[in-house]
């Protein structure tokens, strides 16, 4: 799936650069490449389990996507996971319910991370294909309903699951906007972005996340990637309201250019793997196979060889 593989290089991509910070911004600066193999985080494992349960069902199945989860975790758990993941997910894989697990967290309040929102893109373009045969608000109103229900499992509070909405949305718009369908947009980047994040803020709840991305909306994609992080956040809060603004505006200020967004996105540090991630499974889906440059592709693993590989290369 392309939403996948876009995802995937970009969350290995991201993953790359956890270092010395001085470092990795000299390395950003100049376009420096890491050296292959790029190794991919719970990002990239979780959206695999989101895709396969999508494969099987057709939708989000609930109950099959926390086991998928949890049976993908205890394959390796080593791989970057946050501290409540591993709560939620060992409870699961020990049996207990998600429905009772995930509202349970910080006190009864659900988790509101960017986990859902991680692993989300490839949803919106699984369910755009429908678009070429049902209406388009329907179509659109399923996908809120199945995004809702992919976080759901895992991240009761409503920003949580916001972020997952928005997420989705955004993919969901590339794939119905991609390039080979309206080569005309590759001229229009700019104004396309500010399309798709209107797009996005306007079908959300009442949230943070909300509010977060109609600050996106209004921030130039001229202002540099400095004051988009000072405005919007990075991800370091590991917060949903936190990091989807942020990377929303990184793949709407490069929509027809993978490459261009996934340097921009990382030269806002923060939680690198997940902005990225997100970034490359939207913008991936505008660009398509052959906007993904050929030597990503090769540098990051195999999406096998997570089920041997540690997590020594993880953050």
């Amino acid at each position: 799936m392309l939403s996948l593989e876009g995802l995937s290089i970009g969350d290995a991509f991201g993953q790359m650069f956890f270092g010395k910070t001085d470092l990795m911004l000299a390395m950003i600066g100049h376009r420096a490449l890491p050296a292959s193999p790029w190794f991919i985080t719970d990002d990239s494992i979780m959206a695999i389990g989101l895709v396969e349960t999508l494969q099987e069902k057709g939708h989000v199945d609930q109950d099959l996507l926390a086991q998928r989860f949890a049976e993908n975790y205890e394959i390796n758990p080593n791989r970057g996971y946050g501290g409540m993941a591993h709560r939620i997910l060992l409870s699961i894989g020990q049996g207990m319910d998600w429905r009772e697990v995930a509202p349970a967290v910080f006190d009864g309040s659900g988790s509101y991370g960017n986990g859902g929102a991680m692993r989300v893109a490839p949803l919106g373009g699984y369910f755009a294909d429908a678009s070429e045969e049902s209406s388009e608000e329907s179509v659109i109103e399923r996908l809120i309903h199945e995004a809702r229900h992919s976080a759901e499992v895992t991240h009761s509070h409503i920003e949580g699951q916001a972020g997952a909405i928005a997420v989705a949305l955004a993919a969901y718009w590339a794939w119905t906007h991609r390039q080979d369908k309206h080569p005309e947009h590759r001229a229009k980047g700019a104004e396309q972005g500010k399309s798709m994040l209107a797009f996005v803020r306007d079908r959300l709840p009442d949230t943070e996340t909300q509010a977060g991305i109609h600050n996106a909306y209004k921030l130039p994609f001229s202002y540099s990637v400095e004051t988009a992080v000072s405005a919007l956040g990075n991800g370091t809060r590991l917060s949903a309201q936190d990091t989807v603004p942020f990377a929303l505006w990184c793949a709407g200020r490069h929509i027809n250019s993978f490459e261009d967004a996934l340097w921009a996105t990382v030269q806002g540090l923060g939680d690198r793997d997940t902005t990225c991630a997100i970034v490359g499974g939207v913008v991936a889906l505008s660009v398509g196979y052959a906007g993904i440059p050929a030597e990503w592709q090769k540098s990051r693993e195999t999406l096998n060889d997570w089920k041997s590989r540690g997590s020594a290369s993880c953050d």
